[in-house]
């Protein structure tokens, strides 16, 4: 049974409360309920609040803003027509970004009363009667959850309070408007934290995970300690030590693939294909319900883009609703698979250029954007509006099943296919990179869709999604042991990781013994390729519009370098040095009582 049947209904709001509120908030809240401190102290509420805390993270996976805080204004994203609309969208894209900005109050807001829950786990476990196993596998998964907490509020806003209110990690049951982000040390003592943390959930998982259920294990934990080390490697507070920790945290995974129940699959276009969510190459995802709104703590799922919905299989979807021929509409009807078209972000051209150059040898191009649109079946056969459709289809040529639409990955392949006449005429609408929309040209709004995120498997095209939402992958821990190998001087063996995923990546089936071969051969890198923005494109190639990019320059230092200074995303123009930290949200500087409020705000920002 997955942990997202095993929620329980306890919110446990009353016991939640952390010291980020004002004073007149304490004043205006009324209990509503029965349970006091004491309930974490049984079995059935130390599982509670865990499984609470696991749910929690449903507000960084999958919603509006967490979404556009981790892909936008990036390298490998940009805004679509939909998102430069937004106000919220237009400011993470462009870095206009102010302290009232709904996007950033989210993690800000919800990651503390999570981390509270699961410093009371963590405080409270030893006064339950559960056994010395269980009681260590409930205090991993609390720590390892807090760590993946505290790793979201580092990446957007540097150094954030460890104390609630009760002292450094522990839980706080009492409101407070103290606000506890000062000291030089307090960085250092967020990556202790979270290294703290995952080196016990490392120690005190279960080595696997449950087939078709996304609890946490030993793996999960190494590859997020692995990534812990490797941020802290880049930071100010960085430690001689900290790439070889990665190094070796990434490695034992590796080297241990049985024993923990992982490995990277055979084709890559298996890893994200809906209906195979649980494959031994997802270490770790946030779990939802298909056709489950309840259990997806989802209100409405067609118009709530907040809360906790996965709204990912709709956000980086174009505008197909506009493909015509012949004066008559390809897609009168929104098509399920394909998704509600709201067009928040668009690839840009360095994605699909030069990050995907090579779409012939190297799979993960198709496997990742969706270039393809069929005629489809979108009315029920028998009904007027079917047969005026494949009435319409077939005054063009077309019927159902045939291609609608092709984005021809080159401008000499589009060229060649549109210039073909006669009976190799072809009759589906055909678009060269040059006519796909940018910021820049707005002319047609079709762009290749990222596909990952699709979901047939919704009461309509405009739901949201109940597919688990991808944290952890096998394929990132190659990554990140090649990148710490090479920071060790081991360029070798950098390239030797990265090219098991090369290697892979050549894959399609149907491919004879000597075209996959070959293929390989063509994938194949020396250690002369490797540095670090050959890894940051190859962490593109491989884990493209996961969620993570904004953090991968962001923490590495290679924000400006990546989107302005090169030039991968025109849209971005006004970045400074400070925006590599999000603004600590104006809702939390008005609650704190004290008169110098702007000592806690992050530089560059009023």
């Amino acid at each position: 049974m997955n942990i997202k049947h095993k929620l329980s209904t306890l919110l446990l709001s009353s016991l939640m409360s952390v010291g980020l509120l004002s004073c007149s908030e304490v004043l205006e809240e009324t209990p509503r309920t029965a349970f006091t401190i004491d309930y974490f102290k049984t079995n059935d509420g130390l599982y509670s609040a865990v499984y609470t805390a696991y749910a929690g993270l449903r507000y960084d996976y999958g919603p509006m803003g967490a979404l556009i805080l981790a892909n936008t204004g990036t390298d490998e994203f940009t805004m679509g027509d939909q998102g430069a609309a937004t106000d919220q969208h237009r400011e993470l894209a462009t870095y206009s970004l102010s302290p009232t900005n709904g996007a950033i109050g989210t993690p800000w807001g919800r990651n503390y009363s999570n981390i509270n829950l699961c410093n009371a786990v963590v405080q409270f476990a030893d006064a339950t009667t559960l056994d010395a196993t269980s009681k260590a596998t409930v205090i991993g998964e609390a720590r390892y959850l807090r760590a993946v907490y505290y790793l979201l509020l580092v990446e957007n806003f540097g150094a954030v309070p460890l104390d609630l209110g009760s002292g450094e990690l522990k839980f706080n049951a009492t409101p407070s408007c103290k606000f506890y982000r000062t000291g030089t040390d307090l960085l250092a003592k967020n990556y202790q934290a979270m290294i703290d943390d995952l080196t016990f959930a490392s120690q005190n998982l279960p080595d696997q995970r449950p087939a078709g259920e996304f609890r946490l294990s030993k793996a999960a934990a190494l590859h997020m300690l692995s990534k812990v080390y490797m941020y802290r490697a880049y930071s100010s507070v960085k430690q001689a030590t900290d790439f070889q920790n990665a190094y070796d945290a990434a490695k034992k995974v590796i080297d241990n693939k049985a024993k923990y129940g992982v490995d990277l699959l055979q084709d890559y276009g298996d890893v994200h294909k809906e209906g195979n969510d649980y494959n031994k190459e997802i270490l770790f995802s946030v779990e939802r319900t298909p056709l489950n709104n309840i259990a997806n703590e989802v209100n409405n799922p067609s118009t709530d883009f907040a809360e906790k919905v996965n709204i990912s299989c709709n956000f980086f979807v174009s505008n197909y609703q506009a493909l015509t021929k012949g004066g008559k509409s390809l897609y009168p009807v929104r098509v399920l698979q394909y998704g509600r078209p709201l067009r928040q972000f668009a690839p840009t051209r360095w994605t699909l250029d030069v990050a995907f150059a090579d779409k012939f040898n190297d799979s993960r191009y198709m496997h990742t954007f969706r270039d393809t649109y069929y005629v489809a079946t979108f009315y029920t056969k028998g009904t007027t509006d079917y047969d005026t459709y494949v009435s319409n289809m077939a005054a063009i040529g077309l019927a159902m099943g045939d291609t609608a639409c092709y984005l021809a990955p080159t401008e000499a392949i589009a060229k060649n296919l549109k210039a073909l006449t006669g009976a190799a005429a072809k009759k589906y609408v055909i678009f060269a990179p040059s006519e796909m929309y940018t910021n820049q040209n707005r002319t047609n709004n079709i762009y290749p869709a990222l596909k990952k995120y699709e979901a047939v498997n919704r009461a309509n095209f405009q739901d949201v999604s109940g597919r688990p939402f991808v944290v952890a992958k096998m394929s990132e821990v190659y990554l990140l042991a090649a990148e710490a190998a090479m920071a060790l001087g081991k360029n070798d063996e950098a390239a030797q990781l990265i090219n098991v995923l090369r290697t892979r990546a050549a894959y399609r089936p149907g491919l004879t013994t000597a075209d996959l071969n070959a293929r390989i051969a063509k994938n194949q890198i020396t250690a002369s390729a490797i540095n670090l923005d050959f890894i940051l494109d190859e962490r593109t190639r491989e884990l493209c519009g996961e969620s993570i990019r904004w953090a991968d320059l962001a923490m590495r230092g290679k924000l400006i370098d990546r989107t302005k200074t090169k030039g991968y995303n025109p849209d971005v123009t006004t970045i400074n040095n400070f925006h590599y930290l999000r603004p600590i949200p104006q809702s939390q500087l008005d609650a704190i009582c004290e008169d110098n409020k702007s000592q806690f705000q992050n530089e560059g920002y009023k």
